[in-house]
């Protein structure tokens, strides 16, 4: 056994993925990471949007590549007698069916719950969509910003005085796609628990995942401060609600750091080091309340002490001071960065655009850790129904023939 297999919790369990975008495939790439047989279906021709989304070169991109990574790719076309028959017998292989389309379309196409637990008593049938299979919303479609704004998250980005923002990626799809692999693991652990007892009916198997509720579940107080004080949170642009001094500072270099100065010990030794003892020792700004009062002061100060160092300089004094503070790393500085290259975060491997190779391009590693540093990547994201006929071959027992057949028939199948 390799090492690579002792750490791979999920080794032996296979995963069905009728996931198109970001959310499902990164609840599959989880699992798949942890060594779980991941079988992703894609449509005929085309596959998952993703392969075109920020395409660089070729005809798949980097982020299909990533996001895809250490799975199968298969093609079936889920509208079809056939293709339908097809899902089903590989349901019949399978722990968990992940998918992301709108409520009703699985079922729309005879593949909803109760077909599938009829093609393999016991499945796990992981659902995400933007806003739940159940209540007067869940037929509404709508990606990750539409989620991100319903959640409480899109009214706290940005600056106060200007509309909300985004940030730089889709982070409503990749937390409920978190949500969606941790709902599947916790399935996968009560099965194992409850192994030999009674199995736990159909709709306790059905992990429900609603993008606009992973959203809300990661804006810690948002809702209770309001339903206690009446309290309703802002944009703070750099800063965060009620901490205080936290934000980001220009350099004399022109470069950015920020820096996390709001423990009440950690505020004196910063305030000493910026030359402002005066500040440090002020009654009045003891307490994280007072210092948040007082805000625009603290980084008024902070900002002009900054403004006289290099980025550098900077962050080597405010790290003797035992000061939380850290550069604005861009994507070449995370490539460089020897504590990423020491936990094996940054992997690189030659790659294909679907013209021509790339040679060590460079992917964020696997997380979390386990035994010391990020597992390998075993493969990128397949390309378009890689997989297609070793999967009808080995697990389905279809013969060659057949599946060269199953695969023309498919490829001529109206888009």
């Amino acid at each position: 056994m390799t090492t690579t297999d002792q750490v791979a919790p999920l080794k032996g369990i296979r995963v069905l993925e009728l996931g198109n975008y970001i959310a499902a495939p990164t609840a599959g790439r989880l699992l798949a990471d942890f060594g779980a047989e991941v079988m992703k279906i894609e449509r005929p021709r085309t596959g998952d949007e993703l392969r075109n989304w920020r395409l660089g070169s070729g005809t798949t991109s980097m982020l299909y590549r990533t996001i895809n990574r250490n799975k199968k790719s298969m093609v079936v076309d889920l509208r079809t007698d056939e293709g339908r028959r097809c899902i089903l017998d590989l349901v019949g292989q399978c722990d968990i069916v992940l998918e992301n389309f709108r409520p009703g379309t699985l079922e729309k196409w005879g593949l909803g719950p109760a077909e599938l637990d009829a093609a393999k008593p016991g499945i796990i049938v992981t659902r995400i969509s933007a806003f739940g299979q159940t209540g007067p919303m869940s037929s509404r479609p709508g990606f990750a910003a539409v989620a991100e704004a319903y959640g409480g998250f899109r009214h706290l980005v940005g600056d106060p005085d200007r509309p909300p923002v985004r940030v730089g990626v889709s982070i409503g799809d990749s937390i409920a796609g978190l949500y969606a692999a941790f709902g599947s693991v916790m399935a996968l652990f009560a099965r194992e628990r409850d192994s030999g007892v009674q199995r736990p009916p159909l709709d306790h198997r059905i992990i429900d995942v609603a993008l606009n509720e992973a959203m809300l579940s990661v804006m810690e107080s948002l809702v209770p401060d309001y339903s206690a004080y009446g309290l309703q949170r802002e944009r703070t642009g750099g800063r965060m609600e009620g901490i205080a001094p936290s934000n980001a500072y220009l350099c004399s270099d022109g470069g950015s750091i920020v820096v996390a100065g709001n423990g009440d010990s950690i505020f004196k030794r910063y305030m000493q080091i910026i030359g402002r003892p005066d500040l440090a020792d002020d009654p009045g700004l003891e307490s994280n309340a007072q210092r948040w009062a007082r805000r625009d002061e603290l980084d008024a100060a902070i900002g002009e002490w900054s403004g006289r160092h290099t980025a550098a300089e900077a962050l080597a004094l405010l790290d003797q001071a035992g000061v939380p503070s850290g550069p604005i790393y861009t994507a070449g500085d995370i490539v460089d960065d020897e504590q990423y290259r020491a936990r094996n975060m940054v992997q690189h491997l030659d790659v294909s655009d679907g013209e021509r190779t790339l040679p060590g391009v460079a992917f964020p590693g696997i997380t979390p850790v386990i035994g010391g540093a990020s597992l390998p990547i075993r493969n990128l994201g397949p390309d378009l129904g890689a997989d297609t006929h070793d999967i009808l071959v080995g697990l389905l027992g279809r013969t060659p023939e057949q599946a060269g057949d199953f695969i023309a028939r498919t490829e001529l199948e109206t888009v």
